[in-house]
């Protein structure tokens, strides 16, 4: 009998992509169930639930001091283990329907980088929520099989998964992360480099919900046939009253230069550790890019002409790591291999 089959007859067992920007929940047989933003509004009076998710993003700056919006995990990691617990008991019920008549199983997507620490917390976190068992698995690889790569075989599978905290590069072959790299930036980082940018440039001060339209709307990494532009509401920091400005889609590519180089440098850096036949494998299929990120504008044009590699997108790159997760819930018996083996207390 299989790792999940006596109790997966009676529970419906989930896999949780657990992310800095957004949470999402893939439930067995059902398919993607949930996909919130990691945000939580708590009182701070008796620190109980508000609002999670999209309704608690809402409140982001525009909170009173008797509520607090809190993103409890940052760069790809828990930083908030008390509020990460009643984010995930909520969202664990939520896919259930309330119904928890045995507590599910639960896989989970972690960053590559991650140390032994942050494993036993993201386990606990989700044990303390309501899971009976759970099980690791490396966010790359997820996405990789998300993505429907062939990870299984003997060839070298270049994934980047650009989140709201990390970005992860590896390379995959016969079911393993052969090399990889983590750097802790991602798509948060953006937001804030726009927002120093508007501050430095048009003393203009904009909120986090305002930055990340801007990114959506008009960020760019590389040049575009048609430059964009478009009007940002904010505080103008010499008189302090609201005014309106227009930016351009070259000025924010000025603005997030500097969190994009790293991102491309990372790249190169683990080509240096990478086997020649790998390498060759990657020069014929290319690198692929998921996450959030991979949804910037221009930037997988940006990492071809810097590294000479075709550069493919994939489909739905938002929700391919917990897609990838799901695969594996479905099929235990054939992925077992890639779940990160159990951690020792």
């Amino acid at each position: 009998m299989s790792l999940f089959d006596f109790f997966g007859m009676m529970t419906n067992d989930i896999a949780i992509d657990l992310g800095t920007a957004n949470t999402l929940v893939y439930k067995k047989n059902s398919g993607l169930v949930i996909d919130e933003p990691s945000v939580v509004a708590v009182s701070t009076d008796s620190r109980k639930i508000i609002a999670i998710g999209q309704q608690a993003k809402v409140m982001l700056g525009k909170n009173p001091d008797e509520v607090r919006v809190i993103k409890p995990l940052k760069d790809g990691v828990i930083a908030d283990f008390q509020v990460t617990e009643l984010m995930l008991r909520n969202l664990i019920m939520r896919a259930q329907k309330k119904r928890l008549l045995v507590r599910p199983r639960v896989i989970v997507c972690v960053p590559s980088g991650i140390t032994e620490v942050e494993k036993r917390a993201v386990r606990d976190s989700v044990l303390h929520a309501g899971a009976r068992e759970v099980y690791l698995i490396s966010e790359p690889v997820a996405a990789a099989i998300g993505a429907d790569l062939p990870i299984d075989e003997a060839c070298g599978n270049m994934v980047m998964d650009i989140g709201g905290g990390t970005s992860e590069i590896a390379v995959i072959s016969l079911s393993h992360i052969v090399v990889h790299n983590s750097i802790r930036v991602g798509g948060d980082k953006i937001d804030t480099d726009i927002i120093s940018y508007l501050r430095k440039k048009n003393n203009l001060h904009v909120g986090i919900q305002t930055a990340e339209k801007i990114k959506t709307t008009i960020g760019s990494a590389y040049p575009l046939k048609e430059e964009l532009s478009m009007d940002v509401r904010g505080r103008d920091i010499v008189s302090g009253y609201p005014v309106t400005i227009k930016i351009s889609s070259e000025e924010i590519r000025e603005a997030i230069s500097e969190t994009v180089t790293p991102m491309i440098d990372a790249i190169k850096r683990l080509f240096e550790r990478t086997a020649p036949e790998l390498s060759a494998d990657i020069a014929e299929r290319g690198i692929f890019l998921t996450g959030g990120g991979a949804l910037l504008k221009g930037l997988d044009e940006r990492i071809r002409k810097t590294v000479d590699l075709p550069v493919h997108v994939v489909p739905d790159p938002l929700e391919c790591v917990v897609k990838g997760a799901g695969t594996v819930l479905d099929d235990v018996d054939r992925y077992r291999q890639v779940l990160i083996k159990k951690i020792e207390d």
